[in-house]
């Protein structure tokens, strides 16, 4: 078990990320962590009974346009393991994409609701692995999901991923 202490201007999340049975895309994020890559970041896309949205690289400045098109500079392989099928249920932690395989990088989405249209196994064109899941912090998820939005459902405050460490 690999856990992760992300520590945001809204309070910290722990997580538990699925090193063994998500083995490419938990060690991509935990390269990431490590590199110090969230650092500084800011979610940049909340959707009130969906999902919150981070890991964009350009996100540092959270009033840039292009907050959500960045990214670590390379994709990673969509994974899709038959002996691990997690749900993108409520707490769990997915590889944001463009849509396109293979095309995730860095960004990442907290699931607020169980939505399983978006597990890689379901018919439709999204595939979103699961890698991670919140085991301690719901409420400060819970907390900065229900914040105001404005365009392209941005945050009116930015909320700040301040760091993010193994613990």
């Amino acid at each position: 078990m690999t856990n992760v202490l992300m520590t945001t201007s809204e309070g910290n999340v722990t997580l538990d990320v699925f090193t063994e049975k998500m083995p490419i895309t938990a060690a991509n994020f935990l390269k990431l962590v490590d590199d110090g890559y969230y650092n500084g970041l800011h979610f940049h896309r909340v959707i009130k009974g969906f999902m919150i949205q981070g890991g964009c690289s350009i996100s540092k400045d959270p009033n840039s346009p292009r907050c959500g098109t960045g990214g670590p500079g390379y994709t990673i392989q969509d994974e899709h393991p038959s002996d691990s099928q997690f749900t993108n249920d409520v707490g769990t932690l997915s590889m944001a994409n463009t849509g396109s395989p293979n095309s995730g990088g860095a960004q990442f989405f907290i699931n607020t609701n169980h939505n399983s249209f978006l597990d890689w196994w379901t018919p439709g064109d999204s595939a979103h692995p699961v890698f991670a899941k919140v085991i301690e912090g719901m409420d400060v998820i819970r907390k900065i999901e229900g914040l105001p939005t404005g365009m392209q459902d941005k945050p009116k405050t930015p909320i700040q991923i301040i760091s993010v460490a193994r613990v």
